[in-house]
Protein backbone atom coordinates (compact mmCIF):
# COMPACT_ATOMS: atom_id res chain seq x y z
CA UNK A 1 0.00 0.00 0.00
CA UNK A 2 2.83 2.38 0.79
CA UNK A 3 4.45 1.59 -2.57
CA UNK A 4 1.28 2.74 -4.32
CA UNK A 5 1.26 5.94 -2.27
CA UNK A 6 4.93 6.48 -3.17
CA UNK A 7 4.13 6.01 -6.85
CA UNK A 8 1.33 8.58 -6.60
CA UNK A 9 3.63 11.08 -4.88
CA UNK A 10 6.37 10.53 -7.47
CA UNK A 11 3.85 10.98 -10.30
CA UNK A 12 2.54 14.19 -8.73
CA UNK A 13 6.11 15.47 -8.30
CA UNK A 14 6.84 14.70 -11.94
CA UNK A 15 3.73 16.58 -13.08
CA UNK A 16 4.68 19.58 -10.96
CA UNK A 17 8.17 19.53 -12.42
CA UNK A 18 6.95 19.23 -16.00
CA UNK A 19 4.35 21.97 -15.60
CA UNK A 20 6.69 24.26 -13.67
CA UNK A 21 4.10 24.88 -10.96
CA UNK A 22 4.80 25.51 -7.28
CA UNK A 23 1.19 25.37 -5.98
CA UNK A 24 1.48 28.91 -4.66
CA UNK A 25 3.76 27.88 -1.81
CA UNK A 26 7.30 27.35 -3.13
CA UNK A 27 8.76 26.59 0.31
CA UNK A 28 6.08 24.09 1.33
CA UNK A 29 5.56 21.78 -1.66
CA UNK A 30 8.47 22.00 -4.00
CA UNK A 31 9.83 19.22 -6.19
CA UNK A 32 12.50 18.15 -3.71
CA UNK A 33 10.02 17.86 -0.84
CA UNK A 34 7.70 15.60 -2.83
CA UNK A 35 10.61 13.39 -3.89
CA UNK A 36 11.69 13.04 -0.27
CA UNK A 37 8.13 12.12 0.78
CA UNK A 38 8.04 9.51 -1.99
CA UNK A 39 11.40 8.07 -0.94
CA UNK A 40 10.22 7.92 2.67
CA UNK A 41 7.08 6.00 1.68
CA UNK A 42 9.12 3.65 -0.49
CA UNK A 43 11.60 3.02 2.33
CA UNK A 44 8.75 2.29 4.75
CA UNK A 45 7.28 -0.13 2.23
CA UNK A 46 10.60 -1.94 1.83
CA UNK A 47 10.97 -2.10 5.61
CA UNK A 48 7.66 -3.91 5.87
CA UNK A 49 5.65 -1.14 7.53
CA UNK A 50 2.02 -0.92 6.48
CA UNK A 51 1.75 -4.42 5.07
CA UNK A 52 -0.45 -7.26 6.16
CA UNK A 53 0.18 -8.03 9.80
CA UNK A 54 0.58 -11.44 11.28
CA UNK A 55 1.28 -14.68 9.48
CA UNK A 56 -0.71 -15.87 6.52
CA UNK A 57 -0.70 -19.58 5.83
CA UNK A 58 -1.95 -21.41 2.78
CA UNK A 59 -3.41 -24.80 3.40
CA UNK A 60 -2.48 -26.55 6.61
CA UNK A 61 -0.63 -24.64 9.26
CA UNK A 62 2.75 -26.06 10.27
CA UNK A 63 2.90 -27.94 13.54
CA UNK A 64 -0.78 -28.94 13.47
CA UNK A 65 -0.18 -32.68 12.92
Amino acid sequence: MLAIAAAVVFGFALLLDLLGSNLGAPDLFNWNTLVLIGLLLLALHLAGVGGRGGRWYRGRRPGRG
